[in-house]
């Protein structure tokens, strides 16, 4: 799971790109606890949602053109223009050219391969969210993609990541930790397309810890998200479920087993 001890290559920001922030700020204050804090005039409506007072997520009001409502996982980088340059060496894209922030650190928008959107993060006075793995906050990202070798390939490029395929009952499931961290430092897996109906698109989809799983799916409903996947429990994993807020940016939440100590 995640933590705040980010390294190369591990998740340590996302953020939601919204048709309606205000009703986004509502959604998910009521789901997870969460306020919405704006980053200042300068930030062109940007923001942080905060629980108990640490950042666990970014958000913003964005228009058609820039897409359709979505969550985006960043991932660290000692050096962005290092990472562009070689998501364009790797096939990849660049989305979103490297450029500094208010000098907190230096971000940019990436596609991968199939042409899957996500961030890097250089870190300057912000390190990354102020909170992961925790109950509300970011715990685990998948990507949804054809092919698993291709990605596997250009992320280690890009973000120095080293997958690793995971036997459980019926299957494996490919991990994705930061090269040289070790299993412990696993922070999501690769999943392929074709082996899950649910998801028709490549995507990074973001998983957030909930303490009752099956509570927060009846209130996402309440709220007018949608349940794009009940409750379920995952052996060796714990009880997660795929929704989407009401403006159609998909997430996921997880109830994750007890460590074993």
């Amino acid at each position: 799971m995640l933590t705040t001890r980010y390294v190369t290559g591990a998740p340590n920001w996302v953020d939601v790109g919204t048709s309606d922030i205000d009703g986004t700020t509502s959604f998910y204050g009521e789901l997870f606890g969460w306020r919405f804090r704006s980053a200042g005039p300068e930030a062109g409506g940007y923001g942080f949602f905060e629980l108990d007072g640490r950042i666990v997520a970014g958000g913003m009001e964005t228009t058609p053109e820039q897409g359709p409502p979505s969550w985006t996982v960043y991932f660290q980088t000692p050096d962005a223009q290092a990472a562009a340059k070689t998501s364009e060496q790797s096939r990849g894209g660049v989305l979103v050219r490297p450029m500094d922030v208010l000098g907190q650190g230096t971000m940019a928008i990436l596609a991968d391969r199939a042409g899957v959107p996500f961030g890097v993060w250089q870190p300057g006075r912000l390190g990354g969210l102020g909170v992961a793995g925790d109950t509300g906050a970011l715990c685990w990202v998948e990507l949804y993609t054809a092919d698993i070798a291709a990605a596997a390939a250009y992320y280690r490029a890009v973000l120095g990541l080293e997958t690793l395929a995971v036997s459980f009952p019926g299957g494996a499931y490919t991990c994705v930790n930061p090269a040289g961290e070790g299993e412990e430092s696993m922070f999501g897996g690769v999943v392929p397309l074709a082996d899950d109906p649910l998801e028709t698109d490549a995507h990074w989809l973001p998983y957030f810890a909930v303490d009752d799983t099956d509570a927060v799916v009846a209130r996402a409903r309440e709220l007018g998200g949608a349940v794009r996947m009940p409750a379920t429990d995952i052996e060796g994993v714990g009880r997660l479920a795929r929704l989407a807020d009401p403006y159609g940016a998909r997430f996921a939440v997880l109830r994750p087993l007890p460590r074993e100590v």
